[in-house]
C-alpha cells in the first residue's frame, strides 16, 4: 500500500487561507485533518481494501490512502477552520491567527451530512466565532423559511 502525495491548491485572502485537495473515492469519515500553527496535515484512509485483489489492466489512481503536510506562510487558528467535502474534493477555510488570540491547534474528522458529502464547521458568518457542525445545522433549521416564489 503506497501513500499518495495529494496535489493541492492554496489561495490567500485578507484574513484566511483556502486549501483544496482532491480525495477521490473517500467518505467524509475517512478524512482526518490536523492544524497546528502554520502546519496542516491531511490524511485519508484507504477505501475498499479488496482493491488490491483486482486484476487491474491500468491503474493511474487509487482510492487512498492519501497524505499531505503543508506549511502555510502565516499562523492560523485551527479551532475556527471550516472543512467541506463534496464531489471528491476537500476544501479547508482557515482563518489567520489574530495577534491577540494567537494560533490554535485543531484535530478533527469530517462529519457526514449526506452520501459522499461531509463537513466540519468551525465558524459561521462574518464575525468569526467558534461553533460546531451540529450547532450550525440546528441554527439553520430554526431560521424562518422564505415563501416559495
Amino acid at each position: 500500500m503506497t501513500m499518495q502525495q495529494l496535489p493541492i491548491r492554496i489561495s490567500r485572502r485578507e484574513n484566511q487561507f483556502e486549501l483544496a485537495a482532491p480525495l477521490a473515492g473517500l467518505e467524509p469519515e475517512d478524512i482526518h485533518i490536523t492544524i497546528d500553527g502554520k502546519h496542516v496535515t491531511i490524511d485519508g484512509k484507504e477505501r475498499g481494501p479488496r482493491q488490491h485483489r483486482l486484476d487491474l489492466l491500468q491503474a493511474e489512481w487509487t482510492i487512498g490512502p492519501y497524505h499531505r503536510e503543508i506549511d502555510l506562510p502565516e499562523e492560523v487558528d485551527g479551532s475556527l477552520a471550516n472543512a467541506t467535502y463534496g464531489n471528491g474534493v476537500l476544501v479547508l477555510t482557515i482563518p489567520k491567527a489574530s495577534a491577540t488570540a494567537g494560533p490554535s491547534r485543531a484535530e478533527f474528522t469530517l462529519e457526514a451530512i449526506g452520501p459522499a458529502r461531509g463537513e466540519r464547521v468551525g465558524h459561521v458568518g462574518h464575525d468569526i466565532s467558534p461553533t460546531t457542525t451540529r450547532v450550525h445545522w440546528t441554527h439553520l433549521a430554526e431560521m424562518p423559511k422564505r415563501p416559495a416564489a
